[in-house]
């Protein structure tokens, strides 16, 4: 059986602290837009479609954090290494669509 050596595991526990940190406060973001969205009045053309996709985007953020936490609570290595992978992948999915929504707004504006 293959162990994995002590600083690699808490190299990857320390970058999962941070993806579970940085999700959740994603999520937050994405809701505090959405709020900016529904006062806005100049943003009249992209509103619903930035809506929508900034609560996919938030439920993207949160599923990460779920992922990232249940990480950290596991103790069995397999299903641990497998989650870090999973939360990750879905941070920077959850980045990239907060990049474009961003380009989607910007686009608004000019």
């Amino acid at each position: 059986m293959h162990h994995r050596e002590p600083a690699k595991d808490y190299t990857e526990t320390d970058l999962t602290i941070h993806v579970f940190s940085v999700s959740a406060a994603l999520v937050g973001v994405c809701l505090t837009v959405i709020g900016i969205f529904l006062v806005s009045h100049r943003l009249t053309h992209i509103k619903s479609m930035g809506e929508k996709l900034l609560a996919i985007d938030a439920f993207i953020f949160l599923s990460s954090c779920m992922l990232s936490y249940l990480y950290l609570k596991l103790r069995k290595k397999r299903r641990q290494h497998l989650l870090e992978k999973i939360a990750e992948e879905i941070f920077f999915l959850g980045l990239i669509m907060m990049a474009a929504i961003c380009f989607l707004i910007v686009y608004e504006f000019i």
